[in-house]
């Protein structure tokens, strides 16, 4: 499995927003999202504030690769639902330090519902 060099990890990680585009049947890139993300250990999360109903989470879900940008990095990535209850309480935790100068809307990204909308981005190889 490819991983994060520590410039991409603490590029993509210290970006106060991620743009991530999932790609259609087709394999062309949707529109991109503007989402918060945060690194917990050497991994990076995206957590849906809508919950799993969200249109870009659905898109996600139904092929799970993309393209991500921040922090000036350009990536493609697959999409990895998270569901470890353990990893899923440092990546609150995560949220919580990074967004805290936004509590109103922090706080719902720790709710129930939007734990279960939690993704980890993996990087991708682009040569095949």
């Amino acid at each position: 499995m490819t991983t994060w060099t520590s410039d991409e990890l603490n590029k993509i990680g210290n970006a106060e927003e991620l743009r991530i585009a999932s790609l259609r049947s087709d394999g062309t890139l949707r529109k991109p999202v503007i989402i918060w993300v945060v690194s917990a250990g050497d991994d990076l999360y995206v957590r849906s504030a809508y919950g799993r109903t969200s249109a870009w989470f659905r898109g996600v879900l139904a092929r799970h690769e993309g393209h991500i940008q921040a922090g000036g990095v350009d990536k493609d990535v697959t999409f990895v639902e998270e569901v470890d209850p353990d990893i899923n309480d440092r990546i609150d935790a995560a949220y919580l330090a990074k967004y805290s100068h936004y509590p109103q809307y922090v706080a719902p990204m720790v709710t129930p519902e939007v734990k279960a909308a939690t993704i980890i981005l993996v990087p991708r190889s682009t040569g095949s």
